[in-house]
């Protein structure tokens, strides 16, 4: 098709095309003299015509047939006016297809020309339908649609191969949010279930009906309101038009709910001023001085008093409790700098005598950009009148339940029973939640950081336990000196050696790359990550969930696999066990898997781990160190003389783990001990 060949890829995409690493596109433009010319990008990312490159894979037989999927994303990343309007227009017609598919299925017999033409008199029904009048998402016209016909016909294509319409925009959705992942602020899918089911208990806990019209104010790509019960109406807004339009489309192809949608600046230009939402969701900018401070002085919507210029946050609160019916309620996200930062004390003082601030829940770190940073979910509910407001507020403070756990390692189903626990009033021994009468938070502060109220937990233990502990560390330090190696001298020897790379051409084991990959719905796949493999720790990560459509096959580490670390983490390479074997492999992984007839194991991973080997197989070229796994050398040895070696690797491998239990032991008894004296429950002398 002509317009494929105005479709361009780059290194990365074709890297994907032939399923092979990047390195492999590199050798492969170096030499081969026919692999076609860049016709775009620059001099160090250039780009390719996706026909030509296509023709070539194929020519060598590198490729067989580009999968449907892989074909549609790249024709939707070179579309002319650019990816997000290719995919709001695929949107359009993958909504066509799931409310009148006899109607698209007419058109798509059409050719292109005629084709393009037809399409915007449906997609105007269509969307005036399900979004009404102003709406965010705007009817593409012939003459936008002429160059893309065959992407929309291809969208088509992969809503039959991916079960329907709503799963081939989530999985065009996913790649592009996955490409470019700094220029949007997400709310992971785990989090924004949180939210939805505490604005739930909330509802139902006042003994209202379940929610009927959601608002998101601030919608980015509408994953918060998708993750809600079936409502009847969905408001969404957003200051990014294009964001506004694909929120829109999403959460109409997630439903039959009514969506009104709209684009602006939702403090400067609220498009819903009449609307009396039963909940909202919504995760706001943070930290924005222009957030219409000087022109909004006199607005109606500061009832708790007019916010600070650096306290934005405090005026998005109180935008959403503007736009709820009485009694209705709002779970915000917030940074955790509002609930004590003294510009806002007063709007915080006001929220709470009025009883508009219910709950204030503290995250792990990790849990939402900026992921460094433990934010806090706001529960507010609209005071009614002839309700007393409440005496008491909630404190939830989830950190304990995930310590050091970072990105990608969250309990979430533990935490979201945690804090669905707290809110149903089982708060424990209040070292996570405990309800504060409100009268005790109005001091000079009106400092709500929840940590201030609740009890800390005794990192130590009872002397019982303390003294389990030193049992546990006596016989780990008699282990770890049995196991301690006795060096022997040895006179170095000249001898052939080989490369990883050498060793993948020739069969005698495999290389992959890990940190792709979904898991099926309702299933959870553990991730093997690399601080995993620098620590020996077991997998502590969880594979992403696939949203819609199919999930996406993860690399399965095995028994015997090596696993090495590729980004600046130090010599290191794991053999692994059983008990580690079927979880994915993670991000900056790759996986060595021998071929047991031709390579030991432990003898393999043993070698990779060498000082000199790492340093003189890696790149210094940036600020991080890059190791390049195929430099990477060891011996040529018969079988047997590996296994030698793999034997001793194996030892000094448990005596390695030794010394970290060990560590790890002696670390718990000294804290222990300090807080034991510091509260105590353990004698000084």
């Amino acid at each position: 098709m002509p317009e494929d060949s105005a479709t361009e890829v780059t290194a990365a995409g074709i890297a994907r095309l032939a399923g092979v690493g990047r390195a492999a596109v590199s050798n492969w433009r170096r030499r081969h003299a026919d692999f076609p010319k860049p016709v775009g990008g620059t001099e160090t990312s250039p780009s390719f015509a996706l026909a030509e490159v296509e023709r070539w894979l194929r020519e060598q037989g590198k490729l067989a047939e580009v999968p449907l999927r892989e074909r549609v994303w790249q024709q939707l990343a070179g579309h002319p006016a650019g990816t997000l309007t290719g995919l709001v227009h695929a949107g359009a017609v993958l909504l066509l297809l799931r409310e009148r598919p006899p109607a698209l299925a007419a058109l798509a017999a059409l050719p292109d020309p005629r084709f393009a033409e037809a399409l915007p008199g449906p997609l105007e029904e269509v969307l005036t339908v399900r979004f009404g009048i102003p709406r965010a998402v705007p009817t593409p016209t012939a003459g936008a649609l002429a160059p893309t016909a065959p992407l929309l016909r291809a969208a088509v294509e992969l809503a039959a191969e991916l079960g329907g319409p709503r799963q081939a925009f989530e999985f065009l959705l996913g790649r592009h949010l996955d490409a470019n992942p700094r220029q949007y602020t997400l709310t992971p899918p785990p989090l924004a279930e949180l939210m939805a089911a505490l604005a739930a208990a909330a509802t139902a806990s006042a003994g209202d009906p379940p929610a009927g019209v959601l608002l998101d104010p601030a919608s980015g790509t509408g994953g918060l309101l998708r993750a809600a019960a079936r409502p009847a109406t969905l408001a969404v807004q957003d200051a990014d038009p294009e964001l506004a339009a694909l929120s829109a489309l999403r959460l109409a192809l997630h439903g039959d709910a009514d969506v009104r949608s709209a684009a602006g600046d939702t403090l400067r230009a609220d498009a819903f001023p009449e609307l009396r939402a039963d909940t909202v969701l919504t995760h706001p900018p943070f930290n924005e001085r222009a957030w219409g401070h000087d022109e909004l002085a006199y607005d109606p919507r500061w009832e708790y008093g007019f916010p600070a210029r650096t306290e934005s946050e405090l005026a998005w609160v109180q935008h959403a409790l503007a736009r709820l019916r009485d009694g209705g309620t709002a779970v915000l996200l917030m940074p955790p700098a509002v609930a004590s930062r003294r510009s806002g004390r007063r709007i915080r003082a006001d929220l709470l005598r009025r009883g508009a601030l219910r709950a204030i829940v503290a995250l792990p770190a990790g849990a939402a950009p900026p992921y460094g940073i433990p934010l806090h979910l706001w529960v507010l509910v609209r005071p009614a009148a002839g309700r007393r407001p409440p005496a008491e507020t909630l404190f939830v403070d989830t950190a304990g339940l995930a310590p050091d756990a970072g990105r990608d390692k969250l309990p979430w189903t533990a935490l979201q029973n945690a804090v669905l626990d707290a809110w149903a009033g089982r708060a424990g021994d209040g070292s996570m939640a405990r309800s504060v009468p409100v009268i005790d938070l109005l001091d000079d502060e009106v400092d709500l950081a929840p940590a201030r109220y609740l009890t800390a937990p005794d990192a130590g233990g009872s002397a019982a336990e303390l003294a389990a502990v030193r049992e546990r560390l006596d016989a780990t330090l008699r282990r770890t000196l049995a196991l301690a190696p006795a060096p022997e001298a040895a006179r170095p020897a000249p001898r052939p050696h080989t490369t990883v790379g050498e060793l993948a051409r020739t069969g005698a084991l495999q290389l992959r790359t890990g940190g792709q990959g979904t898991a099926p719905a309702g299933r959870e796949v553990p991730v093997l990550t690399e601080h995993d493999v620098l620590t020996g720790a077991a997998p502590s990560g969880t594979l992403p969930e696939s949203a819609d459509g199919p999930a996406e096959d993860p690399v399965l580490v095995r028994e015997g696999d090596v696993v090495v670390p590729v980004l600046g983490g130090g010599p290191s390479a794991r053999v692994v066990d059983a008990a580690t074997a079927g979880a994915a492999l993670g991000r900056g992984l790759q996986l060595l898997r021998p071929d047991p007839g031709a390579l030991d194991p432990w003898f393999l991973a043993g070698f990779l781990r060498g000082t000199a080997n790492n340093r003189q197989a890696s790149s210094f070229a940036s600020t991080a160190t890059r190791l390049d796994v195929r430099r990477l050398q060891l011996p040529r040895l018969p079988l047997a003389d590996q296994r030698r070696h793999g034997a001793r690797y194996r030892s000094l491998s448990e005596f390695e783990e030794a010394l970290r239990l060990a560590a790890r032991l002696g670390e718990q008894l000294v804290q222990g001990l300090y807080d034991g004296l510091a509260d105590g429950s353990v004698r000084p002398g």
